[in-house]
């Protein structure tokens, strides 16, 4: 026998681990919006099971299963009702949801063993395709993947960005990558003289441009519907890049970051969120890397990339915002 110390210096129990059953139980009652079916006041299991269009005893299974680990209670046999964790699986819809970009995340994860052993990914030996084409040969999935990197998935990004320089002088922003343009609409909003530049892919940017805006920003949007390793809109003041270079190997870190060192205007700045670390940083293991063998670079190794990328680190710190911002300037 073991005291109750020596079962806590023991960690959790690998059972506890290895369950594969609960994450499943989780994205299903996603994917069927159970959550929000029980939110609207379809409490018992006949009617869930027929609102949702799925086998009742099925479903009751993996309530039950969830219940017994505190997602939904049971107030009553075969009668749900939302507590605290069912409550998050609402708004973590577009993560979970398999019938989406869930479904993509979530079958990626059998890959890992082959990218662990290669260190690139795998994900085209699963779905038949490498991520990004996967993407853009499927509109429901592009949609899914762009509600997930917006608000829809994500919330309203905060624009509370700090620049070494202050943003005097900044008259025009360009957003790399930006999806939706979520975060770049919150920067016109904070900053009312700005002018902005949403750079995407066609499909993603057709989706922007249908996006509801006040007046007074859209106004001051315009779109580049184009790859960002392509020649980008040249001239602007500074050019923002959030969470992009997390996608991506080295050799195409360096490619994004040259397209902004040629594009920015003398004097014209480069502003990276995500994909770099402070150096003593701990390492972590994300989705991207699994994907399309994506990396986050300490910042050690990103002043190197951005040296061969014709740009030079001025500043580099976590800020309010949470995150850890690097600045550079066009050598």
């Amino acid at each position: 026998m073991t005291s109750g110390d020596e079962d806590q210096d023991a960690g959790p129990a690998l059972e506890a681990l290895t369950d594969l059953a609960t994450p499943w139980c989780v994205h299903v009652v996603a994917t069927l919006r159970i959550a929000d079916r029980v939110a609207a006041g379809v409490t018992g299991i006949g009617a869930l099971a027929a609102a949702a269009g799925c086998d009742e005893h099925a479903l009751h299974a993996v309530l039950g299963h969830l219940v017994a680990r505190g997602v939904f209670t049971e107030p009553a046999p075969g009668r749900f009702a939302l507590n605290a964790a069912a409550e998050r699986i609402r708004d973590a819809t577009p993560f979970l949801d398999l019938d989406g970009i869930g479904g993509r995340l979530a079958g990626a994860w059998s890959t890992l063993p082959a990218w662990v052993r290669t260190g690139e990914p795998a994900y085209a030996r699963q779905f038949g395709l490498p991520f990004w084409e996967d993407l853009a040969a499927d509109p429901h999935l592009a949609a899914s993947f762009d509600d997930l990197i917006g608000p829809g998935g994500h919330g309203t990004p905060d624009a509370r960005l700090e620049l070494a320089d202050g943003w005097d002088g900044v008259a025009h922003v360009v957003d790399v990558g930006g999806g939706t343009g979520a975060m770049l609409t919150e920067l016109l909003r904070r900053h009312p003289g700005l002018r902005g530049t949403l750079v995407d892919l066609p499909g993603t940017v057709a989706r922007a441009a249908e996006v509801d805006r006040a007046p007074d920003v859209a106004a001051r949007l315009a779109f580049a519907g184009q790859s960002f390793f392509d020649p980008l809109p040249a001239g602007a003041d500074l050019y923002v890049i959030r969470h992009v270079l997390n996608d991506w190997p080295e050799r195409e870190t360096v490619a994004i970051l040259r397209r902004c060192a040629d594009a920015a205007r003398p004097g014209g700045r480069v502003a990276v969120l995500g994909g770099v670390a402070p150096d003593d940083a701990p390492r972590h293991l994300v989705i991207e890397m699994v994907l399309v063998g994506g990396r986050t670079s300490t910042l050690a190794e990103f002043r190197a990339q951005a040296r061969e990328a014709g740009l030079e680190v001025v500043a580099a710190g976590r800020q309010a915002i949470g995150e850890f911002v690097v600045e550079c300037r066009p050598v």
